[in-house]
């Protein structure tokens, strides 16, 4: 065997042991509190070794870090595959994607509504304040309203992140269709005007 063929070999496997360990996980958080589930539980559920466990993650916080990573950075894939405009259907369809995308990630649900959901949504808002900073870089508003155009991106953010946080304690009850609604009229009347100046 080669060696580049061994490296890839390699590659995939780690890629694999590591979507057994997150799949594990994922399956655990259904049976049981997440500050409950162990490395035990998790090896056991993926059929893997202990060490196979501790080659990807240090430990079970390790792995929660990983898992949240994962979930912001899946988000912001969405978020670059849009480019809103005064279009409230492409708005709606944007936060609609987000919201399905919650919707079928049980993770998140559980995490958004455990008290380390707090912490989620701190590195929630730096991520979307960083994002939201980078897009702005090319349509940066006149000086005399750039600290007026900062707090409005502060208080749409918040709010986007206050929507999901409501949508998500109440177990998802609304329909993603009307959440998906409400944040795009929020965008569309609270952050696009200052896009556009």
């Amino acid at each position: 065997m080669k060696g580049n063929d061994k490296m890839n070999e390699s590659d995939e496997r780690y890629t694999t042991a590591e979507d057994a360990i997150c799949d594990a996980f994922f399956l655990l958080l259904k049976e049981k509190d997440m500050d409950k589930i162990t490395v035990s539980d998790i090896v056991k559920k993926a059929g893997i070794v202990r060490s196979t466990f501790y080659n990807h993650y240090e430990n079970i916080p390790a792995l929660l870090m990983s898992a949240e990573d994962k979930a912001l950075n899946d988000i912001f894939n969405i978020m670059e595959d849009f480019h809103p405009k005064n279009d409230k259907e492409m708005c709606k369809s944007f936060f609609l994607a987000i919201c399905n995308y919650i919707e079928n990630n049980p993770f998140l649900v559980i995490l958004l509504q455990s008290p380390r959901g707090d912490e989620f949504f701190a590195k929630a808002m730096t991520m979307f304040h960083r994002y939201v900073g980078h897009i702005s870089e090319n349509k940066s508003p006149a000086p005399q309203s750039m600290q007026r155009f900062k707090f409005f991106v502060a208080s749409t953010i918040g709010c986007t992140l206050g929507v999901l946080h409501k949508w998500t304690s109440e177990k998802l009850s609304t329909p993603a269709e009307e959440v998906a609604d409400i944040m795009a009229q929020v965008f569309i009347s609270g952050i696009l005007p200052y896009l556009s100046e």
